[in-house]
């Protein structure tokens, strides 16, 4: 089975860009709700444990289960968007997220929490196969590397609203209403979804009859895929870390308000948005997309050693926190791009299910692990835990560019 292959010229695109543009920025909007979706605990997580006297494993077993529940659902979602569409998937998946939200605003204890975290992980199983499924579909090919920007950054701006959504309302009235409202914001996204559905459609991928069997299974043979995951599995790790522990760190070790902390990481998501933005122009006009990735991803690992040093102090370990969320969003786009380069025709869905179901586990396991060190005060011990992963998925990402060339 070939792998498909990036043009190495720009064509002319004869496709309107308005036509374009409505498609990346609804699949961009549904995006942004994912991410939106996987903070929708996290940020919490010191109230939560003072209110339900948790420890920092068990709010990490939270997002073990979340990423669970996504990662097995989003290998298999991809087989059920490659038959029957995206778009009736994506509505699907928004709606566990109404569902989760409303549950969370009436939670009385840690069991409630956990069925917040499954419906939300079960709605987030779908997206990326889903919207990879749209984008490639929908989108003219000149126009895919932008695409795949708009997508990320979108992204980033979901993680970035979350914690000042979550927590801001919760500062002026309590947490439960801060789920209402999020509540109110999913079906404010899900109507404009309907409305505009039809920008939404894509072609479903249909079984003939004297197909040999396991023919649906045939991509999962070739190593570039599993390279794939890898990368976005120990990358995805340091990811969780910043997110799970960045605050809890910084108040630990150099006294930083929850305010000021829960700031950084929004502050580390929007360069994060920024830096996929200028990311999209780099994919587009580059054909060595896992060198793009790989030197991002050095830069991001490097700067966390450093503010696991502690010597920048409080204002520097921020700001470097937030340059390391620039660095890694440099390389999003041409992420995508070597993703794609690595897929069959035929079988975008189940590739890209299968491959960031990695992001899942990722997501899944480093709490497990993580969260142990941070509960035996191993503070600068995390974050250099995180560096050192990331550096490693550096040497993934050369081994899927191996297998593309």
């Amino acid at each position: 089975m070939n792998t498909a292959t990036l043009s190495t010229a720009v064509p002319v695109n004869p496709v309107p860009l308005q036509q374009d543009a409505a498609v990346i920025g609804l699949v961009g909007l549904a995006h942004g709700t994912s991410h939106f979706s996987h903070l929708l605990l996290a940020p919490l997580f010191p109230i939560f444990m003072r209110d339900f006297g948790l420890s920092y494993s068990d709010v990490g077993l939270l997002m073990t289960i979340f990423f669970v529940i996504s990662g097995s659902g989003q290998a298999m979602a991809g087989f059920v968007v490659d038959r029957i569409g995206a778009r009736p998937v994506l509505f699907a998946a928004i709606t566990c997220f109404l569902l989760a939200s409303l549950v969370a605003s009436m939670v009385t204890g840690y069991m409630g929490l956990v069925l917040v975290a499954a419906l939300a992980g079960l709605g987030n199983a779908p997206f990326h196969p889903a919207d990879f499924t749209i984008l490639n579909q929908r989108v003219s090919a000149p126009r895919l590397g932008h695409a795949f920007s708009a997508h990320g950054l979108t992204g980033n701006l979901g993680w970035a609203l979350a914690p000042a959504f979550l927590v801001g309302i919760t500062a002026l009235t309590d947490w439960r209403t801060a789920y209402h409202a999020a509540a109110l914001l999913y079906v404010g996204v899900l109507a404009l979804l309907f409305w505009q559905r039809d920008k939404l459609r894509t072609e479903v991928h249909v079984r003939h009859a004297d197909a040999p069997r396991g023919s649906d299974l045939a991509f999962m043979k070739l190593p570039v895929v599993w390279w794939c995951f890898s990368f976005f599995l120990l990358s995805t790790m340091t990811l969780a870390v910043v997110q799970s522990f960045a605050p809890s760190i910084l108040k630990a070790v150099h006294g930083v308000s929850v305010e000021a902390a829960t700031f950084t990481i929004s502050a580390y998501m929007l360069c994060g948005a920024f830096g996929m933005l200028v990311g999209g122009f780099v994919a587009a006009y580059t054909k060595q997309s896992d060198r793009v990735v790989a030197g991002s991803m050095s830069v991001g690992a490097a700067l966390l050693l450093v503010c696991a040093t502690g010597w920048l102090g409080a204002t520097g370990t921020m700001v470097a926190l937030a340059a390391t969320g620039f660095a890694v969003g440099v390389g999003g786009p041409s992420r995508d791009m070597m993703i794609k380069k690595a897929t069959p025709k035929g079988a975008t869905g189940r590739v890209y299910g299968t491959v960031y179901s990695g992001l899942d586990v990722g997501f899944a396991v480093s709490p497990m692990i993580f969260g142990g060190f941070m509960d035996r005060g191993w503070y600068a011990l995390t974050l250099t835990g995180a560096a050192v992963t990331l550096f490693i998925s550096v040497y993934a990402a050369i081994g899927v560019g191996r297998r593309t060339a």
